[in-house]
């Protein structure tokens, strides 16, 4: 029997509500990505802070550790690893490097215990991993690291923490074991830190814009579990704003590591300037939530 139009329209009105309520439950809440506020910056050294930055909470005081091409040991480059990526921390003060070389089938983490002692750990690499070794960010709970790759990725690599976990020595291959799968393409990401137990800000030198509408984003990897080195864990994609391109001279600028610190919630963000002006008003700027 059709309907009658008063019933028809009822009917109207509970399948949009329906579908409302189905398009409600499926969205993410509209806190889900944070804001933050750029507060002010420092100049960054264009050898000694060009590459990445971390917060040492151990011993109390540390001051901030940060890598550029002048920070590579000479005993670590004459054996070809001659790039450092954007480091990390873990809350008991163990500080990791990452290093990669211009050609071979490995990558380097560079170790230093809170004791202050170093030790390197090799990654052999796996199928179709690329070699760059671009950034390390340990997880709050210290037992694994995640490394990134540069270029276009929908994906994180998960390892055992060198010198936390004890799956890991010196001298033994340290192996991939897991994976955080992305939502989406992320592009040329430089730095990524850990916020919160299942959250990563990350920052990226992605020049054209394509994927999220800016260029050089500041992104947020909202993880679906805390990573547990058993099963590859997703993470969905946020782009939070544009980090700033202010500069004396105009060109291409490189947004390069990022370091969040907990105990102030402080973000900092390295971005390196275009031309003659890396030398004169490259930057560490600093940003709060808001």
């Amino acid at each position: 029997m059709p309907l009658r139009p008063a019933r028809r329209v009822r009917a109207a009105l509970v399948t949009l509500a329906t579908a409302a309520a189905v398009a409600l439950s499926a969205a993410p809440p509209a806190s889900a990505a944070d804001t933050w506020t750029e507060v002010g910056s420092d100049r960054a050294d264009p050898l000694t802070e060009s590459q990445g930055l971390t917060s040492v909470e151990v011993p109390a005081n540390s001051p901030f550790r940060y890598t550029g091409i002048g920070t590579i040991p000479i005993g670590v480059s004459i054996r070809g690893w001659n790039h450092v990526g954007d480091p990390d921390a873990a809350y008991d003060g163990t500080y990791i490097e990452p290093y990669q070389q211009d050609s071979g089938s490995s990558k380097m983490f560079r170790v230093q215990s809170p004791n202050g002692t170093w030790s390197e750990y090799v990654h052999a690499l796996g199928a179709g991993e690329a070699l760059n070794n671009s950034w390390v960010a340990i997880s709050p709970d210290g037992q694994w690291m995640l490394a990134g790759e540069w270029g276009t990725m929908t994906r994180f690599l998960v390892f055992p923490t060198p010198g936390i976990n004890p799956a890991t020595a010196p001298g033994t291959n340290l192996p991939w074991v897991t994976t955080v799968t992305l939502d989406r393409p992320v592009r040329d990401v430089q730095g990524c830190d850990f916020s919160g137990p299942t959250t990563l800000l990350c920052s990226s030198d992605d020049p054209a814009g394509t994927l999220f509408g800016i260029t050089k984003p500041l992104l947020q990897v909202d993880l679906a579990a805390k990573p547990n080195g058993t099963s590859n864990v997703s993470g969905r994609v946020t782009a939070l704003r544009q980090l700033p391109l202010r500069s004396g001279c105009s060109g291409s600028f490189e947004t390069e590591g990022i370091d969040y610190d907990r105990r102030t919630g402080t973000l900092r963000v390295i971005v390196i300037s275009p031309g003659f002006c890396v030398l004169t008003d490259s930057k560490t700027y600093r940003f709060t939530r808001s």
